[in-house]
């Protein structure tokens, strides 16, 4: 059964307005949620800003990201 999340449609604000989903955000990025162009990025599709920042974040947490929010 897949998640409630698909993140190639689903935004990184309304990941970020989940208690679920910010818990593991804040867990693995904790910068992220502060991050001074978090607002314009929050309404983009969550996979193409974790693309984006994919050169900022190492592989490993890139796929906890990825797997852990798919889970939800």
């Amino acid at each position: 059964m897949p998640g409630k999340y698909d993140l190639e449609t689903t935004t990184l604000g309304q990941l970020l307005d989940d208690p679920e989903a910010r818990g593991i955000i804040v867990e693995l990025v904790p910068e992220l949620p502060d991050h001074p162009m978090i607002s314009f990025a929050k309404n983009m599709p969550a996979a193409a800003v974790l693309q984006m920042a994919g050169n900022q974040l190492s592989a490993d947490t890139l796929e906890q990201l990825k797997t852990r929010i798919s889970a939800l």
